[in-house]
């Protein structure tokens, strides 16, 4: 671990002791005044710091109901003007030109959707009648150093017109990159953290059976990044600045903070995603790399979103940092190679290293939250190393498993493009027919847990299909989409990856059997807006059907704290960038059969989310097969 100064060192001590309560108020003043822990900051800006952590400990566990998205949403103006796109770093602007402003809108219904359901169904009728699971999911969380030097920040805003044949793109074809560059940044720990204080309020109201994260835990494999996550889920206490800690002591982003932890009866599990295990999500480390992400020198870099391989690619630009001992976290040491008569720096930091596969899953059995490897436990030994597939059982006397899939690119793949695709090599693709016909052999409902999702394009993100490359996906998206459907067991595969909350119907291609059928379920960022989870109710019904109840919630929020300035922010990016969040791109991913093949220009009916709020709440029904209503009626006989 780095060293810190030995001012700051007790300073964090006696701060985490008065916030976690093994500290009286008066005990801290006594022994911050005889050690000299308050040295070179204001005491009474640590009061107030400790007192408002104290104060959010209170408040998540006071009982107050949490809202969901049922009860009321984000609303903001959309049509405001002042600042382009590539001008999102000037926050300092934004409250002159009114972004990042938001009300209370109408709480957002539940869409009955029987999409998969035999034609005529009557959803009316079926009343739910046994909770099977309920559960939350979290993803996207992107925990950041912001004080990395092997970023890719100033490639959201460069203001130079790239070289020819890319012109084509406009001036600025990378300023909608808020994925590189948004003020989120600053408070990615902080709003985890808020997430957890909403989870523990509805864990009160309405206990979950189990949480899962889908990937994405961290933006580029970091060390200190990964600790952060786990940190922060463990209740641990957080100091979520690096290098030299510039305003740790001043800077609300910047100052160490008690996480509340999420609820000890909660059971936790994680997936991995392609940023967990890729540089900024989408290249292999080199040791040069390596290198730049603990070294002191700003990274100079190429235009990668292009090309994402060629780093090294002319012109070259310094890619910035974010300065913490500024308020707005201003950008630094950004800008093209030839304006700096010598590489801009920052204080190194060992603890920036980047993880593998196998380091990153090793980390998960650091904890002191539930279960110790939160999964990766359960892996098959005798699969390879950095094989992250599992499976389990939530309840023993339920019968759904959860089959957790690692569906990300191999770092040996030879691929030269942005590695966000979804892939299966052999080993997974054997595990995941395996886990499914085993899943149907012993009459269990079953859940496929996964980073990226399947059927929503055929760009950066769809399923990865590179003909001249001699490493190939284990199975093409039309073998995949074939075989899930050959097991009417499956009720859902849900996934983050797009930072959307969108939900598709996979219809049975047999209309004799809409058993076959299946839901896919996108849950949205927890860094960009709208910076949700969402919930999972279970339910079966008084026909032995399935209905699927899912909830997005915001972030536990108050006025005056991190949180809520992160989520002004998030708004203020939304209303700069305009994202769009509810893709239905006609004729998207040409694999797999469309709404309407002679007029590719129909948008797909069963991909639905809600604009403007681009939350989506909605209540699924399944079809089970003779053989699982047959299993249920044993087990649920007086419905």
């Amino acid at each position: 671990m780095t060293q810190r100064p030995d001012a700051l060192t007790r300073r964090l001590a006696l701060q985490g002791a008065l916030l976690t309560g093994k500290m009286t108020r008066r005990e801290f003043l006594n022994l911050a005044m005889t050690t000299g822990a308050v040295a070179g900051a204001s005491l009474s800006g640590i009061l107030a710091f400790s007192a408002a952590g104290c104060a959010n400990n209170r408040a998540a566990g006071s009982g107050q109901r949490v809202l969901t998205t049922l009860d009321q949403t984000i609303s903001f103006d959309r049509n405001i003007s002042g600042l382009q796109d590539f001008e999102l770093s000037q926050v300092s602007q934004y409250a002159r030109w009114g972004y990042g402003v938001w009300r209370p809108g109408p709480g957002l219904p539940s869409d009955l959707r029987t999409d998969i359901m035999p034609a005529g169904y009557a959803a009316a009728s079926a009343v739910q009648k046994v909770k099977l699971l309920n559960f939350f999911a979290i993803t996207d969380i992107h925990i950041t150093d912001k004080e990395n030097p092997s970023q890719l920040i100033y490639l959201q805003q460069n203001p130079d017109v790239p070289p020819p044949p890319y012109d084509v793109l406009g001036p600025h074809p990378w300023a909608f990159e808020s994925s590189v560059y948004s003020p989120v940044m600053l408070y990615t720990t902080h709003v985890l953290d808020a997430a957890v204080r909403a989870i523990n309020g509805l864990h009160q109201q309405n206990p979950f059976d189990f949480g899962i994260s889908l990937g994405d835990v961290c933006n580029s494999t970091l060390y200190n990044e990964t600790r952060w996550y786990i940190d922060v889920l463990d209740g641990k206490l957080i100091t979520p600045s690096s290098g030299a800690h510039l305003g740790a002591g001043s800077i609300d982003y910047q100052k160490p903070f008690q996480a509340a932890g999420l609820d000890k009866t909660i059971p936790w599990y994680q997936a991995l995603g392609n940023h967990d295990h890729f540089w900024m999500g989408g290249m292999p480390l080199t040791a040069f790399l390596q290198q730049s992400l603990i070294g002191d020198a700003i990274l100079a870099a190429g235009d990668v979103l292009d090309v994402f391989n060629n780093i090294d690619t002319p012109p070259l630009y310094y890619m910035g940092v974010l300065d913490g001992s500024t308020p707005l976290g201003n950008i630094i040491g950004a800008g093209p190679v030839a304006t700096f008569a010598s590489a801009p720096q920052v204080a190194a930091d060992p603890n920036r290293r980047s993880l593998s596969r196998t380091e990153w899953i090793a980390e998960f059995f650091t904890t002191s939250s539930n279960p110790a490897g939160h999964g990766f436990n359960l892996v098959d030994p005798t699969q390879p190393a950095g094989f992250a597939c599992y499976s389990f059982m939530p309840k023993a006397n339920v019968p759904l498993k959860v089959l957790v899939l690692d569906d990300t690119q191999l770092e040996t793949d030879g691929s030269t493009d942005i590695h966000g695709h979804g892939f299966l090599d052999a080993a997974r693709w054997a595990w995941l027919q395996s886990e499914l016909a085993a899943g149907d052999a012993a009459g269990q409902l079953m859940i496929i847990a996964a980073h990226v999702p399947i059927g929503v394009g055929a760009g950066e993100m769809g399923w990865w299909n590179e003909p001249a490359n001699p490493v190939k996906n284990a199975c093409t998206l039309p073998e995949l989409l074939a075989a899930l459907e050959s097991h009417p067991n499956l009720l859902m595969w849900i996934a983050g990856h797009r930072h959307m909350n969108v939900v598709k119907a996979f219809v049975s291609t047999d209309s004799a059997h809409p058993e076959n059928g299946f839901w896919h379920v996108e849950t949205s960022s927890l860094r960009d807006y709208p910076q949700q989870l969402r919930t999972f109710e279970i339910f079966l019904n008084s026909d032995y059907t399935v209905s699927i109840v899912t909830t997005n919630v915001d972030t536990f929020a108050p006025d005056g704290t991190p949180a809520a300035t992160s989520r002004t922010y998030a708004v203020a990016t939304q209303q700069i960038v305009a994202n769009d969040l509810s893709p239905n791109v006609p004729g998207a991913d040409p694999t797999i059969p469309q709404p309407d093949p002679a007029d590719p220009t129909v948008p797909d009916p069963t991909v639905k989310s809600i604009a403007p709020t681009y939350s989506y709440n909605a209540t699924l029904y399944k079809q089970l097969s003779p053989q699982m209503v047959g299993t249920l009626k044993t087990l649920y006989p007086a419905l």
